[in-house]
């Protein structure tokens, strides 16, 4: 990111004598020029009245030097911000976590508890993104500890990086925690829970005691829809429909009947 800044800086005769030299050193391309003009671009200039380029300090009071800078800032991506797929999500609050889980019909859900300073959770990152990209079909919720300590609190969430699957009526199948070292657990995980099919039920999402545990630390204003099912356009969570690929027309007669 880079910003150009143009400025006039004036200087006033107090600051110097007639027979005082002041010099303005600007990074410049080696030509003789006129304090007066803004194609000086850094050239060594002095003050005293002798010659081109030079400025006799008598003849007025303020001396304006037109001067050009540009910034460069460096923003590079945070580390858990890098190499994110299609279908990698960030979380930003309870409800949105419970609306996530219930909008993704039968697809596997894997959310990931991670931490900015947590060391084994930035060296299994990379991995997580290339197991990602190898499954498209599987959405992954990401969920920041730092910002959502309470709602992690309250769904039992002690120790990271922490994963839990989540898959269609089902519910929650599995959790647990990995590293580099341990990353084949969850690539058995997904291996066993990753296979296309279609539950008799809409999605499932939380536990209703982990609905209550955030209700009673006032993560989530709960009410008897999120306990049975989502209804239509109640859900404004993500859209997954670039995930599902095809959706299956038996999904959504089931989830009409039921729902």
């Amino acid at each position: 990111m880079a910003w150009s800044l143009k400025s006039v800086l004036c200087v006033p005769e107090s600051m110097f004598g007639s027979k005082t030299k002041m010099v303005l050193a600007l990074k410049e391309k080696p030509k003789s020029c006129s304090v007066l003009s803004n194609d000086f671009m850094g050239k060594s200039i002095a003050l005293d009245g002798k010659g081109p380029g030079y400025y006799n300090s008598k003849s007025s009071n303020n001396i304006p030097v037109h001067a050009q800078a540009t910034i460069c800032v460096n923003k590079a991506l945070k580390w858990w911000k890098k190499n994110l797929k299609p279908n990698m999500f960030e979380i930003h609050s309870a409800q949105e976590l419970v609306n996530s889980l219930l909008n993704a019909g039968d697809s596997l859900v894997v959310v990931d508890f991670y931490s900015p300073g947590c060391g084994g959770c930035k060296a299994l990152h990379p991995k997580i993104c290339q197991i990602a990209e190898m499954y498209p079909k599987t959405i992954f919720l990401k969920v920041n500890n730092e910002e959502l300590k309470t709602m992690c609190h309250a769904l039992h969430i002690h120790v990271l990086p922490f994963f839990r699957f989540y898959r269609g009526a089902e519910g929650r199948v599995c959790s647990f925690s990995c590293t580099n070292a341990t990353i084949k657990k969850f690539k058995d995980a997904l291996a066993k829970n990753g296979s296309e099919w279609c539950s008799l039920g809409p999605a499932k999402g939380l536990d209703e005691s982990e609905l209550k545990s955030l209700a009673s630390v006032g993560e989530l204003s709960l009410n008897s829809s999120q306990l049975l099912c989502a209804k239509p356009g109640v859900l404004e969570s993500y859209d997954f429909s670039g995930v599902w690929g095809l959706a299956s027309n038996s999904r959504e007669l089931v989830q009409d009947a039921i729902c």
